[in-house]
């Protein structure tokens, strides 16, 4: 599913990642566990095709920065922090469903679950909504569609106890299917769901 060969990225004169060499089959579920600043979110970058760098990447035999479109259809992403999009709640989920060939009804359901009525606030801002809400709708927009990789960088960030352990629970339903790096500070938050 991912193959990682060499992967080293620089910021200025600073090494960020070295030599980095990772394969992750499907139904394999990695944990990025370090401090901030470590490099997590910077490989998950790499990973998406949003930067450029050292090495190769390829996602489903595709190269994730020159393919990156394809690429992105296979990937559910929950960043670490909300963008700041100005467009309605509802334009956004109407938007995330037509890339991904989804249902908007998957995504409003996994909301619910999450304790988000996103449907009521369909004529809000995404940038209007308050932490927590912002995180619940991203993770339904990842969690709501068909995807062979989910990558979750902090995405227990802003839920509340409920949410997070719905969060955990949608996760490992979908352990066997999909491939999943999901980034976090804390091991024992992941550490029941990855293998």
């Amino acid at each position: 599913m991912i193959h990682i060969e060499n992967l080293s990225k620089r910021f200025r004169r600073n090494p960020v990642l070295n030599g980095i060499d990772l394969q992750i089959g499907q139904g394999e579920r990695i944990a990025l566990v370090g401090s901030n600043g470590a490099g997590k979110t910077t490989l998950i970058r790499c990973l998406l095709g949003e930067y450029t760098c050292d090495g190769v990447i390829t996602v489903g035999g595709l190269n994730a920065r020159e393919q990156r479109t394809e690429v992105l259809k296979r990937v559910g992403f929950v960043p670490q922090l909300p963008p700041p999009l100005r467009m309605p709640v509802g334009q956004l989920v109407r938007f995330a469903a037509s890339v991904c060939n989804s249902s908007e009804e998957a995504m409003y359901d996994v909301a619910r679950q999450l304790g988000l009525a996103a449907e009521g606030f369909r004529k809000q801002p995404f940038v209007k909504l308050s932490g927590g809400q912002k995180q619940k709708l991203l993770i339904s927009i990842a969690l709501g569609r068909k995807s062979d990789l989910l990558i979750l960088d902090e995405p227990a960030a802003n839920l509340d106890p409920e949410a997070r352990h719905v969060l955990f629970k949608l996760l490992a339903e979908k352990q066997e299917e999909t491939a999943m790096i999901i980034s976090s500070h804390r091991l024992d938050e992941v550490a029941a769901l990855v293998n």
